[in-house]
Order: C-alpha cells, then sequence, then structure tokens
C-alpha cells in the first residue's frame, strides 16, 4: 500500500521499545496514512519515539525497526563496538546476510584490537584469539560456526535467515563481554593485598 503521509498528529497511545534508542517509551504523536481505513489491517502507523524523536513504522503486527536482538557491551573500543552495533541493527531491518558478514568481519577487528597483525587470513584471527585465550572453554566451535556462516553469506546464493544472524549476534555479544566488559569491572587491587 502506498502512504500519503500528513502532518504530525496525535493517535491512540502505544507502548513499545524503541528501536533507536531502546527504551521502554509510550508514544501517541505520528503519522497515518491518508489513505486509513478504519479496520483494515493494513493501516500503517508512523509513531515517533519521546526520547530520541526517531520513527517507528508499525503496520500488519510487524514493525520497522524491530529490536535489534542483543544488548549494548560496555568498554568496548568504538570502532569494534559501532561495527557490533551495525550487526545488531542489520538484524533489526531484516538484512540477516549482512548481520552474519558483520558478525564475521568483529572476530578479524577484535583480533586486531587485542595484538593480532593486520592484513592475515581469517583462519590466522581465529586462531590468535583461540591460542591467546580471547576465546572461552567450548568457544572454538562457535568462533568456527561464525566463519563457516560468513563464509556461506559470502560465497553461496542462499540468504542468511533471521535465526543464522542472531544466534551469531548471541556469540559475540558474549565474546565481547568476556574480552572487554568483564575484565574492565575487576576491582583494582590495594596495594597491601597479597597473592
Amino acid at each position: 500500500m502506498d502512504a500519503d503521509w500528513v502532518n504530525r498528529s496525535s493517535l491512540t497511545s502505544i507502548s513499545y521499545q524503541c528501536g533507536f534508542c531502546e527504551n521502554k517509551i509510550a508514544s501517541n504523536q505520528g503519522f497515518f496514512s491518508r489513505n486509513y481505513i478504519p479496520g483494515n489491517s493494513d493501516n500503517g502507523y508512523i509513531y515517533i519515539c519521546p526520547l530520541c524523536e526517531q520513527p517507528t513504522y508499525f503496520c500488519d503486527e510487524s514493525r520497522t525497526p524491530a529490536v535489534a536482538p542483543g544488548n549494548n557491551v560496555a568498554e568496548v573500543p568504538s570502532d569494534v563496538d559501532g561495527l557490533y552495533v551495525e550487526a545488531r541493527r542489520c538484524i533489526s531491518v531484516g538484512a540477516f546476510t549482512a548481520s552474519v558478514l558483520a558478525s564475521r568481519k568483529l572476530l578479524m577487528n577484535i583480533a586486531v584490537t587485542q595484538g593480532a597483525n593486520a592484513g592475515q587470513s581469517f583462519v590466522q584471527y581465529v586462531e590468535f584469539l583461540s591460542s591467546s585465550g580471547y576465546v572461552p572453554p567450548h568457544g572454538r566451535g562457535w568462533v568456527d560456526h561464525i566463519r563457516k556462516r560468513g563464509n556461506e553469506a559470502t560465497h553461496e546464493i542462499p540468504a542468511m535467515t533471521e535465526a543464522d544472524a542472531t544466534e551469531l549476534i548471541t556469540f559475540i555479544e558474549m565474546l565481547l563481554k568476556f574480552i572487554y566488559e568483564f575484565p574492565a569491572k575487576v576491582p583494582a587491587a590495594k596495594p597491601d593485598e597479597h597473592a
């Protein structure tokens, strides 16, 4: 349905989690289609988040952008965090293959931030993370899974699914917490403490 949006106005208030700022909010401000037909399930609405002023489109029980899976992770370097956010947001707009490719690239970026040399093969980055203790016990299989899914997204015809992308984000989030967030939360040792 082609929408012909009219001026911002009051709508029936709804509660939702904003796909941009990730806050749980209630909004009654937005836009409705000039083609609005009462009771028609094809009606679309755009609600405006009162906190970040970003729009969310609702139609037929779906919404765009959806809430990105995963959570923010503290203490992550800005370039790695930017790519992690990108991979999460790709899922929120249905770009599952792009998210899988970004997850694969995240492993390379994480390895380089932890001391791996730039310009190596992907397998070398995976080996660096594993041999340097950045992959938790039993995590090597997940790293290999990301590698395989990334290779499929790059070299195979079928597109990746939401499940493919979401499971990789779940592992990447855990890896980022393991490498960056948890070590930053360890209290500094006091000078009088002994081992």
